[in-house]
C-alpha cells in the first residue's frame, strides 16, 4: 500500500470520526423533569451537552396513539448556562418551564436543536382534582451509585412504574463530582425523563471544590445542584430550590433545607400551614427529628420543627442522613399516640449501600427499625388513605402501614 493509499484512509476517518463526534457533544444528556409548584399546568425540564447548543428547545404535544403528534408540536425556547467542572472541562446545562398544559393529560416531548434531539419521552401532569396517585420515596443513595443503587432505581421502577413522581430525601451523591452525578444519572436510566423527581437537599448535595481542588462543606447548596435541576422557588429567598413546597392532589409537599437556619425556615413552614387547603401534609428534609443511630441527636432540627408539625398535624415526615432504618409510632409532643390519635410519623429511610449501626435511643417510639438494607418506599393516598411501603431492593415487604382521616 502507498503513503497515499494511508494519507487518504487517515483523512477519511478522521473525518467520520469528528462528524460522529460532534453530535455526541451536542446530544441532550441528564434530561430531568421537575414537579412545579402548578403540577396540574406546568412541568419543568433540564438538560446538558458538552458542547454548546444555541438554540436550545423543547417540543412538546399532547399524546397520540400514533406520530401524527408531531402536526402540533409547540416550541418553547430553553435558558442556557456555562458550567466549568471538576476536571476543567465546559459543559452547557438547558432549562425551561412549561406551562399553559392540561391536568391529568399525557404529553409528549423532546429536548435539543436543529437535527439533534433527544428521544421522545412522554409524562402525565397531576390532576386538578384530589384523585388517588402513588409517589416513590428514596432515603441517601449517596455512594457507589452505578454499582449499588442501580438496581434500587429498577426494582423501585419495576414495582411502580405508574408513580407519579419519586421524591428524594438528600444525598444524591456523595461528593461534588460530576463522574458522581453523571453515576446518578446513568443509574436511573429513562426514568427521570418520564417520571417527574422531586429533591431534598442533604449535606453532601453541599459540598463544594475550592480553588486548591479540596472539598469543603458549606451552607450554601453545590452550584451542581442548581445546574442539573428546575425546582420551585416557592419558599425562603435564601434557599433556592431546596425549601420549597407543592400542593399535588390534596396533599401538600414541603421540602425543608435542615443543613442551615432551621429557625428562620420553621417560621415559613409555619406561616405557611396556617393556611393549607389540603387534607393531607407531608414534609422531607434530610436530618432526622428522631435519628435511629448511636451517634446522633439533632435537638435543634426537633426543636423549631416538632412544635409546628404538632400545632398542624403534619400527617408523615419523611427523612434520611442516618443510612438506617426507623419508622415511629404517631408522635404527639414527642410521645406516642393511639393510631386512632392525631400525631406524625417519623421515617427514616436509605437506598444507598453505605450503612450505619442502629442506636436505642428511641426504641420506645419505634415500631419498625433496620440495618444494612437498601430500600425504596412506594405510598399510596387517596382521599381518606395514605398506604405506605417500603421494600427491600430483592423485592421483599419491609414495612407497611396505613393512615387513615
Amino acid at each position: 500500500m502507498t503513503k497515499k493509499f494511508f494519507l487518504i484512509l487517515f483523512c477519511f476517518l478522521s473525518v467520520n470520526l469528528f462528524a460522529q463526534q460532534k453530535p455526541d457533544n451536542l446530544f441532550p444528556q441528564r434530561i430531568v423533569l421537575n414537579l412545579t409548584p402548578e403540577p396540574a399546568t406546568s412541568i419543568a425540564v433540564t438538560w446538558r451537552s458538552l458542547s454548546e447548543v444555541y438554540n436550545p428547545i423543547v417540543q412538546i404535544a399532547e399524546s397520540t396513539q400514533w406520530i401524527n403528534f408531531k402536526q402540533k408540536v409547540t416550541e418553547i425556547n430553553a435558558s442556557k448556562e456555562s458550567f466549568i467542572t471538576d476536571k476543567s472541562q465546559e459543559v452547557f446545562h438547558y432549562s425551561a418551564v412549561i406551562k399553559n398544559l392540561l391536568p391529568n393529560t399525557v404529553y409528549v416531548y423532546r429536548v435539543g436543536s436543529d437535527s439533534i434531539w433527544s428521544e421522545w419521552n412522554q409524562f402525565t401532569t397531576a390532576d386538578s382534582k384530589n384523585t388517588p396517585f402513588k409517589f416513590v420515596y428514596l432515603g441517601d443513595p449517596q455512594n457507589d451509585i452505578m454499582e449499588y443503587c442501580s438496581r434500587v432505581f429498577r426494582a423501585a421502577f419495576k414495582n411502580a412504574g405508574d408513580a407519579d413522581f419519586w421524591l428524594f430525601g438528600g444525598d444524591l451523591v456523595s461528593e461534588p463530582y460530576d463522574d458522581l452525578w453523571g453515576e446518578f444519572f446513568y443509574s436511573a436510566g429513562f426514568i427521570f425523563r418520564v417520571t417527574p423527581l422531586i429533591a431534598t437537599s442533604g449535606n453532601h448535595d453541599h459540598l463544594f471544590i475550592d480553588a486548591d481542588g479540596k472539598i469543603k462543606k458549606s451552607k450554601v447548596i453545590s452550584d451542581r445542584w442548581l445546574t442539573h435541576f428546575t425546582l420551585p422557588e416557592n419558599g425562603p429567598e435564601d434557599f433556592k430550590e431546596t425549601t420549597y413546597y407543592i400542593d399535588y392532589q390534596g396533599v401538600r409537599f414541603v421540602i425543608i433545607n435542615t443543613n442551615d437556619k432551621v429557625e428562620e425556615q420553621s417560621k415559613w413552614l409555619d406561616n405557611l400551614l396556617s393556611n393549607n387547603p389540603n387534607k393531607w401534609t407531608i414534609v422531607t428534609f434530610h436530618h432526622p427529628i428522631y435519628s435511629s443511630t448511636s451517634e446522633r441527636d439533632d435537638k435543634r432540627t426537633r426543636n423549631f420543627l416538632q412544635p409546628i408539625f404538632d400545632k398542624y398535624s403534619v400527617d408523615l415526615v419523611l427523612t434520611g442522613h442516618d443510612h438506617t432504618y426507623s419508622r415511629s409510632k404517631k408522635i404527639l409532643n414527642g410521645n406516642a399516640v393511639a393510631d386512632n390519635e392525631k400525631g406524625t410519623v417519623y421515617v427514616v429511610s436509605v437506598s444507598g449501600p453505605k450503612a450505619y449501626p442502629l442506636g436505642n435511643r428511641y426504641n420506645d417510639l419505634f415500631v419498625k427499625t433496620g440495618e444494612k438494607v437498601q430500600l425504596y418506599q412506594v405510598i399510596e393516598v387517596n382521599d381518606n388513605k395514605i398506604n405506605y411501603k417500603s421494600y427491600t431492593v430483592n423485592g421483599q415487604l419491609y414495612d407497611s402501614f396505613e393512615l387513615t382521616k
